[in-house]
């Protein structure tokens, strides 16, 4: 077939498919009408999943899965934005990991507000001038994020999604690599590339900066000066800066963990994790009756991370994860039974367990 009828083929099919997604948004439009009608909520995080699997699944290997999911998160970002004045506070500035991290999670159609700090992110969903919140609990490397643990304490808001995002952090600079004198990151990244560092750059001056995009700001504005910045390939596209070395982590499997907040918890998907918080009585071996619940019952504690109550010296706040949902059985008679040792027990919120 020549090439100019394969051309016209594939408009053709294009505009094909521009009815059937117009078809689709009004569909979308009709179980958005039905939801405000109802009182529910818009996004729905356990059913996305769900569709996702789903799409994967039919799709039968004739598309690649991340290009399934990728396709169809802006197909549904789409659809978000029409239905709902859907808006996404995250830890900013724009650039940052945690901005990339809401993207793959909502998509490049919903409007995006950038927070200065965790609490900000926190406060702008709790106060509703922000749908959701995306803020990093955890790194496979550098471990929990304690700004997030802490702010879970006094919060309302519930966990209703998680994000796994694979941290590929890469030299950028406007300038020869053979110029570079110093670099600039977040401390966060300094940890992840440290081996790396030391081989290529053992003499360079490390400035640690707020963020990754603060870096890129900086080694475009200091560049006669030898700088350059360490960070992601959002953040060298915002400031046009070249990548000059991409996968610098001294970790292959590097994964920040995010979470997103919002004001309810989610429904059962079949395979999901509880987050709770509790703080144990004042006694010797109640932290360990407390986990014990957990064994005793065979529900399967995925992390747990304590935080000092900052109430009274030498108390702690424990974060725990469990495999399953708050509705399960198990869980629940765990949670409820913990009230025996615990001075103060939290449900944080259930969720789809998704491993991409």
């Amino acid at each position: 077939m020549p090439l100019n009828d394969i051309r016209k083929e594939i408009d053709s099919i294009d505009n094909q498919l521009l009815d059937l997604l117009a078809q689709r948004a009004e569909c979308v439009h009709t179980v958005g009408t039905i939801k405000k009608a109802e009182g529910l909520q818009i996004y729905a995080p356990e059913r996305e999943e769900l569709l996702l699997q789903k799409l994967v699944k039919m799709a039968n290997g004739r598309i690649p899965e991340k290009s399934v999911r990728a396709i169809y998160r802006e197909i549904m970002s789409c659809a978000l934005a029409l239905e709902d004045d859907l808006k996404i506070a995250y830890l900013g500035p724009a650039g940052t990991w945690t901005h990339q991290a809401a993207i793959k999670k909502f998509g490049h159609s919903v409007e995006y507000s950038a927070q200065s700090n965790f609490a900000e992110v926190f406060d702008q969903v709790a106060r509703r001038k922000a749908s959701y919140g995306v803020v990093p609990i955890e790194n496979s490397t550098e471990g929990a994020v304690s700004h997030t643990l802490d702010l879970f304490v006094d919060s309302p808001l519930k966990i209703c999604a998680q994000i796994l995002l694979r941290i590929e952090n890469g030299l950028m600079a406007s300038i020869p690599r053979e110029d570079i004198k110093t670099l600039y990151s977040h401390p966060q990244v300094f940890g992840q590339c440290r081996n790396w560092i030391l081989q290529h750059f053992p003499k360079a001056d490390l400035v640690e900066v707020s963020s990754t995009t603060k870096a890129a700001s900086l080694a475009k504005k200091y560049a006669n000066d030898g700088a350059a910045a360490m960070g992601g390939p959002l953040a060298a596209e915002m400031h046009g800066l070249t990548m000059l070395d991409e996968c610098i982590q001294d970790s292959a499997t590097n994964t920040t963990r995010f979470l997103v907040i919002g004001e309810k918890t989610c429904p059962p998907t079949g395979k999901d994790r509880t987050s709770i918080l509790f703080s144990t009585k004042d006694k010797p071996g109640t932290l360990v009756k407390a986990l014990q619940i957990f064994d005793s019952i065979e529900v399967n504690m995925s992390k747990i991370e304590s935080r000092p109550s900052k109430q009274r010296d030498w108390e702690y706040n424990f974060y725990v994860d469990l495999a399953g949902h708050c509705e399960d059985e198990k869980i629940a008679e765990g949670i409820v039974n913990l009230s025996e040792y615990c001075s103060m027990v939290k449900m944080l919120g259930s969720y789809p367990d998704v491993s991409e």
